[in-house]
């Protein structure tokens, strides 16, 4: 039982490692999914990958990747509050498959 709970406990450590490290990718899988807004985002990280986010260093990571053209955002009103909402652009989208095609080559090449 212990040592179930050893794995357990480092697949969280990876989880959270792994979001701190690629939260760029991480957020642009999200809005892949389906447009959303940065507190989403937030909530989703931290659900997901047990990692919180603050604002303060959310929101520069998303306007830096929608200066890059990998996000784009627009206004949209909902429930009577203006919300920016991004969404993955076709460089982002070409970005993600780039990243599965190499996570893919070194998984592969790791169970040879």
């Amino acid at each position: 039982m212990q040592d179930n709970q050893s794995a357990e406990v480092l697949t969280n450590e990876i989880r959270r490692r792994f979001a701190k490290s690629f939260l760029d990718i991480l957020i642009l899988q999200q809005v892949k999914t389906k447009p959303t807004w940065g507190y989403n985002i937030i909530k989703k990280t931290e659900t997901q990958y047990g990692v919180k986010l603050r604002h303060g260093a959310l929101y520069p990571l998303l306007n830096e990747l929608e200066a890059k053209g990998l996000l784009k955002s627009k206004r949209e009103i909902q429930k009577g509050r203006t919300r920016k909402i991004y969404e993955i652009t076709e460089q982002g989208t070409q970005l993600l498959n780039s990243y599965y095609a190499f996570t893919q080559r070194i998984s592969h090449k790791n169970n040879r």
